[in-house]
């Protein structure tokens, strides 16, 4: 998967944000985050929803596996990260997980983006986390 995801990486900082992998084109960011134990700085290529000039939702799917992705406990220990994005550069964001209405709103949106999130949640018995990246 790191050698995938570095491949998507590199892609994405070549074009200018786009990705033409898997169809991805401008739906990408890319997560700078902090290792919750290790305190290493990694880096997630994620689909996103810009909700505003000043917010981009993530969803925690790990496509529909039956945990979380590391990136998820990593953010919550350490919420304060950048994203580089297809249309802004590198955004110093602050990660808040979302609950409730908000983070049933939010969620829509991405079954709504791709039938593959409502595959995702349908695999798992868990409820995927979605995450708001807000600009610091």
């Amino acid at each position: 998967m790191s050698d995938w995801n570095q491949q998507i990486i590199d892609e994405f900082r070549a074009n200018g944000g786009t990705v033409g992998t898997m169809g991805f084109g401008r739906a990408l960011v890319l997560l700078h985050h902090v290792g919750a134990r290790s305190g290493t700085e990694r880096i997630a290529p994620l689909a996103h929803i810009r909700d505003s000039a000043d917010r981009w939702f993530v969803a925690a799917s790990k496509a529909g596996a039956p945990d979380n992705p590391d990136w998820y406990h990593n953010l919550r220990a350490h919420p304060e990260v950048a994203i580089e994005t297809p249309d802004d550069g590198t955004v110093e964001v602050r990660a808040r997980v979302l609950d409730g209405d908000e983070r049933d709103a939010a969620w829509a949106r991405f079954e709504e983006m791709s039938d593959g999130f409502k595959g995702y949640q349908e695999k798992t018995s868990r409820v995927i986390p979605v995450v708001a990246l807000e600009r610091r």
